[in-house]
């Protein structure tokens, strides 16, 4: 997108795990090109560094970050010009914290939903210092994965999809769609790399808004 793209923000917050305090921050309706020079100055070196340590380590590499080959530019590049795709990005201290990328083509399928509209997140990732398995000392920001989520669900709800979100999850976060999230698992999708499906009813999406998540 271009640098003069109208964004949408939101007031939001990050709880800051190094301080111990909550912190502001914005919520975009875009990814913008600042978005993505964060993400190419900030967040590659960091990732490179890691897997260069992880090399160095022999750590095998089905154990490394499942993300590390995802090149945003390219994804954004791929869905800027189609209406069937929303992208987010959470900005705090200057810098992005969290991209996500949906859609609103597909349809649900669980039985109590089977073949409703939904919102279906195509990528959701936050920056390296933020998680766990990628930065040596404690994680800076927590919960720009959940805002994320509770963004999908808003929009699912301006859409009139009454809150129904669904995705396909890297293996080492299926415990944080299943159990931090609360969505459904329907298991693993031959038709998507193996991929674990996971989906989430109106009823969930209001659970965890009350949760405030």
């Amino acid at each position: 997108m271009s640098k003069g793209v109208d964004v949408s923000v939101s007031e939001i917050y990050l709880f800051d795990k190094q301080d111990g305090i909550m912190v502001s921050a914005e919520l975009w309706d875009a990814i913008t090109e600042k978005n993505l020079a964060d993400w190419e100055a900030n967040w590659t070196p960091q990732i490179l560094k890691v897997l260069h340590a992880l090399n160095q380590k022999g750590v095998e590499r089905r154990l490394w970050p499942q993300s590390r080959h995802w090149n945003w530019s390219d994804k954004v590049k791929a869905v800027e010009a189609k209406l069937s795709n929303q992208s987010f990005s959470i900005v705090c201290d200057n810098n992005t914290q969290a991209m996500m990328i949906v859609d609103l083509t597909h349809r649900a399928q669980l039985d109590v939903q089977k073949n409703e509209h939904m919102v279906y997140i195509d990528y959701l990732e936050v920056a390296p210092w933020n998680r766990g398995d990628l930065t040596d000392c404690s994680p800076k920001y927590s919960g720009g994965g959940s805002l994320l989520i509770l963004a999908a669900i808003e929009l699912s709800k301006q859409e009139g999809f009454n809150g129904r979100v669904g995705l396909h999850s890297l293996p080492q976060s299926n415990d944080f769609y299943a159990n931090k999230i609360g969505m459904t698992d329907l298991g693993k999708d031959e038709n998507y790399q193996n991929l674990r499906y996971f989906e989430m009813t109106s009823e969930q999406a209001d659970e965890f808004i009350m949760k405030g998540e």
